[in-house]
């Protein structure tokens, strides 16, 4: 591959960052190396190269869909498109080839988002040679999070991309994309990640990780390696230009210790090494950014006057309103910590922005990490404490040998296409400007623009949340918890008894919600929730002697299943009109909330104060002296479903009375509002007339501007609490323009 050796300065020889039996496994020769950005990319790779197996095809994941097709618009090769029927048929026509796929035996956290069934679908459903296994060999918490595709034990990919739903898109990223879809038709968002791809020796030994993983979960040692050389078809997809060849790669492992085996923490190491050895920059693009130990290294490296740029692009929200609320708020936490840290302004945490998508910010799923023009890592570990020691994680890295140009100047490519990808531009003027500043600060802040970019990212937690989420001794953990300690942490010192009575308590209400998962999942249930038949509920009530009783008992029983109270609040507005619905949704609201509260008081306060923290204790004690406005807050913000706010009120510390008085006032500006919409606009679609609709119009601008005005309100609040943190911090300037500025204002939209 042509490129100019001194476009890029060598540094002054040092001893190598990649250690085997340190900060690596094993360093082999790629005869190519390529890093497939985005799953298009990705996803089309792997069906070619799985289509020349011969021998032995191994997938490695977190998740795997049977259903997804790798190319959407259709692959045309002879095969069936979905990607179980895809394995089928391979390993049916070709005698001499077994597959092997490997799944995480997934939490039931996650049942509702995955495939039902995989083990019939993959397994019993498919050819003998076609083998499908579940691995559950981790501790308690942990997952099977490794992402690789092995061929022939000739071609590997490895990086962040499972073969599953809602991850196929393209560098484009285009908002309107009609082939970013599941196989039921279901449109998602943008979403961004990395994988590598590398041939040779390396892929032999990933052949060999492979196997070893799948021993360890099944018990069983597939076939041997092939140990000549490959002699069938070049399994290199067609079309696919290396970005390097002739390389030594990398692997490294996180492996958590469990069954009497050691852990590796070989990524942890490696990232540690590698902010030590950093001079010019350290570059990150990772989903998630909590790990303790890499936010502390990076702070030390901030300290001094003279260190590394750091940029770290994750996305701006977290994948849903559980994990921004965990995850979000932990990384809350580490920016902060960074940017108090940060004297010299030199760090900077930043999202692609999309313009014309809803939420703003395209889904970074990525691991990729470099550091100068030196070392790049592409692979499946996050920037977390359970990718650092918990979970089952691999990357590959490539390190640039002394007085290498060629691989140094690959490395900048590498990064600076990624860099192009968010800022739109082309890789090579990123190198040119990045060449001209001297800065990948200055650079970044140079091209930006005002269409698609990146946006500086500046997360805040309110502190209510914050008091309310533990530390990542349980969301983020770093090591497995014994028994002993997980009931140590959740049962307080006093209730520790043969069997406390809170104990049950808890596990009777764990089997409960339980329960209501599976029925929500496999029975009726569902579809009895839904608006209409709500709708038609509401008004056989309506007809009964003791109506208001009989909403009040409905707005409990919704409680006690979770449902969304904006839903029951909405339908009394349909049915009951404006003036009784208001009366009627604020009753059902407050005995709704009234009976989970009941719910929170009985599980104690203790308990939760052992599951969430001294955090929780803390904002407890808060509410306690401020209990009014503390609900108020609570409510306006959605910081948790309206059943759960009012079992953690309920666990809590605040008087009954403080609490139904706060949750009446936060409440009743709401509910009048979207009973009043609601019923206007059940009366417009029922007798549509001018005067309907103009009534229906003048409502929903009271919304609309209700809503904005809360918006402008809740970030004049915010605005005020980013401000006294940072105070002495010096006057605003464009963030990634001067990496000797302050970072508080400049951002562009």
């Amino acid at each position: 591959m042509p490129s100019d050796p001194n476009a890029f300065p060598v540094s002054p020889p040092r001893p190598p960052l990649l250690q085997p039996g340190s900060n690596c496994w094993r360093i082999e020769r790629a005869g190519r190396f390529a890093m497939l950005v985005d799953a298009a990319a990705y996803f089309g790779a792997v069906r070619q190269a799985i289509r020349s197996a011969r021998h032995s095809i191994f997938i490695l994941s977190w998740d795997i869909d049977s259903r997804m097709r790798l190319v959407p618009e259709g692959a045309n090769d002879g095969y069936p498109e979905p990607l179980g029927d895809f394995l089928h048929q391979i390993v049916a026509e070709r005698p001499g080839l077994r597959a092997y796929v490997l799944n995480w035996d997934f939490a039931v956290l996650y049942a509702l988002e995955r495939e039902f069934l995989p083990t019939y679908k993959l397994g019993w459903r498919t050819h003998p040679r076609l083998e499908f296994f579940m691995d559950a060999k981790h501790p308690v918490g942990a997952s099977h999070h490794q992402k690789i595709v092995v061929v022939d034990d000739a071609l590997a990919f490895v990086g962040g991309l499972d073969l599953t739903r809602c991850r196929w898109d393209t560098p484009a990223h285009r908002c309107d994309e009609p082939r970013r879809c599941d196989a039921d038709g279901n449109k998602h968002g943008p979403f961004h990640d990395v994988q590598a791809m590398v041939d040779g020796s390396v892929a032999r030994a990933l052949g060999e990780l492979v196997r070893e993983r799948w021993r360890r979960a099944t018990g069983a040692m597939p076939d041997a390696p092939l140990l000549a050389a490959h002699t069938g078809p070049d399994p290199w997809p067609a079309g696919v230009e290396p970005d390097l060849s002739d390389v030594d790669v990398a692997i490294s492992r996180t492996e958590p210790a469990f069954d009497g085996v050691p852990g590796v923490h070989e990524i942890r190491q490696l990232h540690l090494d590698a902010i030590a050895r950093a001079r010019s920059h350290l570059f990150f693009e990772n989903q998630y950014f909590t790990s303790a130990q890499i936010s502390a290294a990076l702070a030390e490296r901030l300290q001094p006057e003279e260190g590394p740029e750091i940029v770290v692009i994750s996305p701006r929200a977290q994948s849903g309103w559980l994990e921004d609320m965990t995850m979000g708020v932990l990384r809350a936490r580490v920016h902060r910590t960074l940017k108090e840290a940060d004297r010299h302004g030199r760090y900077r945490l930043l999202c692609p922005h999309l313009p014309g998508l809803a939420e703003g910010c395209l889904n970074v799923h990525s691991k990729v990490f470099a550091v100068d023009d030196d070392v790049l890592s592409i692979g499946s570990a996050n920037l977390s404490n359970r990718s650092m020691a918990f979970d089952t994680e691999c990357n590959l890295t490539i390190e640039a040998p002394p007085g290498d140009g060629r691989v140094r100047a690959a490395i900048a490519r590498m990064r600076n296409r990624l860099l192009g990808e968010h800022l739109d531009v082309a890789p090579e003027r990123v190198t040119e400007i990045h060449r001209e500043t001297g800065s990948l600060l200055r650079a970044i802040g140079a091209l930006r623009s005002d269409g698609r970019t990146l946006i500086e990212h500046d997360p805040t937690v309110p502190p209510e949340v914050d008091a309310l989420v533990p530390d990542y001794t349980l969301i983020d953990p770093e090591r497995p918890m014994k028994a002993e300690e997980l009931a140590a942490y959740l049962v307080p010192r006093e209730a520790r008894k043969p069997v406390p009575r809170r104990l049950i308590m808890l596990g009777l209400l764990a089997v409960a919600l339980a329960l209501l998962a599976v029925a929500w999942r496999w029975t009726p249930l569902r579809e009895w929730a839904n608006l209409a038949a709500l709708v038609a509920l509401a008004q056989r009530l309506q007809d009964l002697p003791f109506t208001p009783v009989a909403m009040m008992a409905a707005y409990v029983v919704a409680g006690l299943l979770v449902m969304p109270v904006m839903l029951m609040i909405a339908v009394t507005g349909i049915v009951f009109g404006p003036l009784a619905g208001s009366a009627y949704a604020v009753a059902g609201t407050l005995a709704s909330a009234a009976v989970t509260y009941g719910i929170g008081h009985l599980v104690g306060s203790e308990t939760l104060h052992r599951l969430l923290g001294d955090r929780v204790e803390r904002l407890s004690r808060r509410i306690a002296r401020r209990g009014i406005i503390a609900m108020l807050v609570v409510r306006v913000l959605p910081i948790a479903p309206f059943s759960i706010v009012n079992v953690v009120a309920g666990a809590s510390h605040i008087r009954f009375l403080d609490y139904l008085v706060g949750t009446a006032i936060g409440m009743l500006p709401g509910i009048l509002i979207t009973v009043t919409f609601v019923h206007h606009l059940a009366e417009a679609v029922r007798n549509p007339s001018l005067g309907t609709v103009a009534t229906l119009g003048v409502v929903a601008a009271g919304l609309i501007g209700a809503a904005f005005g809360l918006r402008r309100l809740l970030a004049r609040r915010m605005g005020t609490q980013a401000e006294a943190q940072a105070g002495g911090q010096g006057d605003a300037a464009d963030g990634a323009g001067d990496p000797g500025a302050a970072r508080s204002g400049g951002r562009k939209a």
